[in-house]
């Protein structure tokens, strides 16, 4: 990757995953000649330090792009509908953390060890996936590109931190009345969170599944060049505050044994096979945590199907590391290696198209992440 220094900005640099963006990308090495700090006008104005230096917290409005080559936007879908389309109006790349352009058949959706060829086609607008897609599909193209995918059923055990930082203080206090024997308070989750388990993520939809179970569906579909894949997914909010858990059964078009998954999983960069059910070695939230690795165990075979040709496993990664923020460096690296951080009507590249399928009724304004 060439060392000619760029100017990034982090649009949402005071949140949970835009701290994590600029931890990343001084961890990385990334070619930052200089570093824009963008958040809303409540914190304008503040400094921060990254690596003895101190950085000032700037407004994030459209005139605060020029010049900037990439940005990393992790400020909700609200914000990034509003300010993306006038940061590439001044020439900057955005690669973007929310919900607000994943659906949108012109704009690729990208996981970087998955699809990175579709980066070349992008209009100057990058999305990045939920985290919970971001951790799954990597896992689903090695079995795609060895025997192909029937069926897909996802259950996922979500951490607090995927909400952000209010809903981490809100687990935190709850523990902490659960000791003093008071009374759990819950405004973030319609329920505590703290020793339960809550079965919706986001908002239900007019089909019964929760937004978050929708994006599974969706995202896998178009970042797998799958856009009929059958998938199914429930999504449930965990006691645990950073790293996201799947169980995954997949019905797959040829025999599939576990000890040949096992050699696929392992051969996709950024995946680690821990299976060794003597010595009760599976993957863990609380060490996935500060990784950004993907992790899978407990591959078996599932008797359900018949031919050899079901196959369950067990899947964590960091939600804000490769779930949020590493994946968009590595997107940022990527268009750098490749020459594509200017668009493709800037560098004369075919457009970006994708396939989608249509979405069910109320699954048109998602959530933030």
């Amino acid at each position: 990757m060439t060392r000619h220094p760029l100017t990034v900005a982090v649009v949402g640099a005071t949140g949970v995953v835009g701290r994590t963006m600029i931890q990343i990308l001084a961890e990385r090495e990334f070619p930052v000649g200089q570093l824009r700090l963008m958040a809303s006008g409540r914190s304008a104005g503040r400094t921060v330090s990254i690596d003895g230096q101190s950085h000032d917290i700037v407004e994030a409005t459209g005139d605060a792009f020029d010049g900037v080559d990439i940005a990393l936007f992790s400020a909700g879908a609200d914000i990034s509908h509003e300010l993306a389309p006038q940061a590439v109006a001044r020439g900057a790349t955005v690669i973007d953390n929310s919900s607000a352009w994943r659906m949108e058949p012109t704009i690729p959706l990208v996981v970087s060890q998955v699809n990175p060829d579709d980066l070349e086609g992008h209009p100057g607008i990058i999305a990045n996936p939920n985290c919970s897609t971001m951790q799954l599909v990597p896992v689903l193209m090695a079995i795609r590109d060895s025997v192909g995918i029937e069926r897909v059923v996802v259950d996922t055990y979500q951490a607090v931190s995927g909400t952000g930082a209010d809903a981490i203080a809100e687990f935190e206090g709850q523990i902490r009345a659960h000791v003093s024997g008071e009374p759990k308070q819950a405004k973030v989750y319609p329920h505590p969170i703290a020793f339960n388990a809550l079965p919706q993520v986001d908002v239900f939809l007019d089909n019964g599944y929760t937004k978050e179970e929708w994006k599974v569906v969706s995202e896998s579909r178009k970042i797998l060049h799958l856009p009929e894949l059958r998938v199914s997914c429930t999504a449930v909010r965990v006691p645990v505050f950073v790293s996201h858990s799947e169980a995954v059964h997949v019905e797959t078009r040829e025999p599939l044994s576990p000890e040949r998954a096992r050699q696929l999983f392992a051969a996709v960069d950024g995946v680690v096979i821990q299976d060794d059910p003597s010595t009760s070695t599976y993957p863990l939230a609380a060490e996935a945590a500060g990784s950004d690795d993907i992790f899978v165990g407990r591959v078996r075979q599932d008797p359900s199907i018949e031919g050899g040709r079901g196959l369950a496993f067990w899947v964590v990664s960091d939600n804000l590391r490769k779930g949020a923020a590493t994946n968009a460096v590595q997107i940022a690296e990527e268009l750098v290696r490749r020459d594509w951080v200017q668009s493709a009507t800037a560098r004369g590249a075919r457009p970006y198209g994708g396939v989608l399928t249509p979405e069910p009724v109320g699954a048109t304004s998602e959530a933030q992440a």
